[in-house]
């Protein structure tokens, strides 16, 4: 098998791919936006949040864990699947507490983002209005676990980069939370630090820094302008140089 032999079909497009990738990274590598929450490109992906979701050959599977074949046939941006994430996204705001008119994260928040991308007017179900605490204990950041949508980024960021495993999840269903690894549950009773890679990966806003909000003006934000489809999701970076 030759270089021209690694290709595969991207919404009617042939696209390269080096072995070993998965659609995702080769669909990333190649400009084409996907929609995810849970994957960042330095982590070994979980598949877990589903909005990645495209059709395979026919079948569902999820492009972030998925890896790419020779001649693969794969459906990204078709109405059944924006139909699909949709569904995604709302459950997800209704599982939680988003106000995004004044929410900080507001313009920068990549769950925003997607919900614009896959027309999301409404949230469509009951709002859950789910108990969660606001953890304000720390000096340098607050924790808002009404803004979370349990994609682990923190967790693993903490764990794998920082070496810290400042969080983790507890729970089961809706009844799962993100929880702190301090005796008192306390985010400032732990070596948690605003410098911490896991302080920055969020891509909602449940953590972010205090005395920071509301940095830029409406219409400088990332996604005020434009679909994150064509801005193109910026992921942070643990390299200390970017």
């Amino acid at each position: 098998m030759n270089g021209n032999d690694f290709t595969f079909v991207l919404d009617g497009e042939n696209i390269p791919f080096e072995p070993g990738q998965t659609i995702m990274e080769a669909a990333t590598q190649a400009g084409v936006y996907i929609p995810h929450l849970c994957y960042h490109e330095e982590y070994r992906p979980r598949g877990s949040c589903k909005l990645c979701t495209v059709k395979i050959n026919g079948h569902f599977g999820t492009a972030c864990t998925m890896p790419v074949q020779p001649g693969m046939q794969v459906d990204n941006d078709t109405d059944e699947l924006t139909a699909m994430r949709r569904r995604v996204v709302q459950m997800l705001f209704v599982e939680g507490n988003h106000y995004c008119p004044f929410c900080e994260k507001s313009g920068n928040c990549q769950l925003q983002a997607v919900a614009y991308h896959v027309g999301m007017q409404d949230s469509h179900y009951p709002h859950f209005y789910p108990l969660r605490n606001v953890d304000a204990s720390h000096p340098d950041m607050l924790l808002d676990r009404d803004r979370c949508i349990q994609c682990e980024l923190c967790v693993r960021a903490s764990r794998e980069t920082d070496g810290k495993a400042v969080f983790g999840l507890s729970g089961r269903g809706t009844r799962t939370q993100l929880v702190v690894n301090s005796e008192s549950g306390l985010l400032g009773d732990t070596n948690f630090s605003i410098t911490d890679f896991a302080a920055r990966i969020c891509p909602t806003g449940a953590l972010i820094p205090k005395r920071e909000g509301y940095p830029l003006a409406i219409g400088e934000r990332l996604y005020d302008a434009d679909d994150i489809a064509r801005v193109g999701h910026r992921q942070p970076s643990s390299k200390a140089e970017e």
